[in-house]
């Protein structure tokens, strides 16, 4: 297991690394960051003094190297609009984004893993049609339009839920089911396809000959070793609607990481982008290491592999 575990570390951290590179590169996308600081109206004094003050008249390696040192330790400098160091604020709002991606995981897992195991034991039945058409319909449907119904219907016309805001449990329902519902397609086909796979083999058989309860063959045997794929797939799911989040927290006015991000762009806070995206990636990476190793808890056979 240890060779295993550092092997997937080792790989996680260059990955990390990569992403960090990518991150510090944002600042040189869009120009000049010294121009795009002082201004159209600035002088050649006023934007050498920037460079100056900021620390872009240094050689870019040393530069990468500072900001990597610096934001290693938590500080990603001060945000260019709000005046205010960027880990401040930007832990300030992670605790919302955190707590709609999980109600969203939460919805999507409650949902798409019943349904995926009820359409497999029951292959070409009412329930398997009932599930492939709410994984269609899920899949091609666009998650912010979803979004703008649910607050048409639920939140204007027969007013039974809050549509804006993050004052109660209750504002956060139809953002977790607008974002959860988005993943509920991916997470119920592939649930279905492994059930379906284990249900045929040998040793679900031999389950099943010994005289064992259904239940015990259904879940203890047979849902453990289909569920597999589908804990590595739920947590790059997580890490994808942490990043994603930016939609469904705009359109609900929820002051989390994603609506950061989304006033960052507006304003062209750069150390504010830079700190979100290395952070929300740090988060995607961390998740997919610990769903490795959980799957090669579940199933030994993949410490070999």
């Amino acid at each position: 297991m240890l060779p295993y575990v550092l092997k997937r570390f080792a790989v996680a951290i260059l990955v990390a690394i990569t992403v960090s590179m990518i991150t510090f590169s944002m600042i040189y996308l869009s120009g000049d960051p010294a121009l795009a600081l002082a201004g159209e109206t600035a002088t050649e004094a006023d934007i050498e003094n920037i460079r100056r003050v900021y620390g872009y008249d240094r050689p870019i390696v040393v530069q990468y190297l500072d900001w990597l040192y610096r934001a290693v330790q938590g500080d990603f400098g001060q945000s260019h609009y709000l005046k205010k160091p960027v880990s401040e604020v930007i832990f300030e709002r992670l605790p919302t984004t955190m707590l709609l991606g999980f109600c969203a995981l939460v919805f999507a897992l409650t949902l798409s893993i019943p349904l995926g195991v009820l359409a497999a034991i029951r292959p070409n039945s009412m329930i398997d049609r009932v599930a492939l058409t709410i994984a269609v319909v899920g899949q091609a449907m666009p998650s912010f339009w979803f979004a703008l119904i649910m607050m048409l219907w639920l939140g204007i016309y027969w007013r039974l839920l809050p549509v804006t805001g993050t004052d109660s449990w209750a504002n956060f329902v139809m953002p977790s089911i607008a974002l959860g519902y988005y993943i509920t397609p991916a997470v119920m086909r592939l649930t279905r396809a492994g059930m379906l796979e284990v249900l045929s083999t040998d040793y679900i058989r031999t389950a099943r000959a010994k005289g064992l309860r259904p239940m015990t063959v259904l879940f203890k045997h047979a849902l453990r070793n289909a569920i597999i794929p589908v804990v590595s797939l739920a947590a790059v799911q997580f890490g994808f609607m942490l990043g994603g989040s930016i939609v469904i927290e705009t359109i609900f006015a929820i002051n989390g990481l994603g609506f950061l991000a989304w006033e960052s762009i507006q304003r062209a806070d750069l150390p504010m982008m830079q700190a979100i995206v290395l952070v929300l990636s740090i988060f995607y990476i961390v998740l997919t290491f610990l769903a490795d190793m959980l799957n090669a808890w579940l199933d030994p056979r993949i410490r070999v592999g």
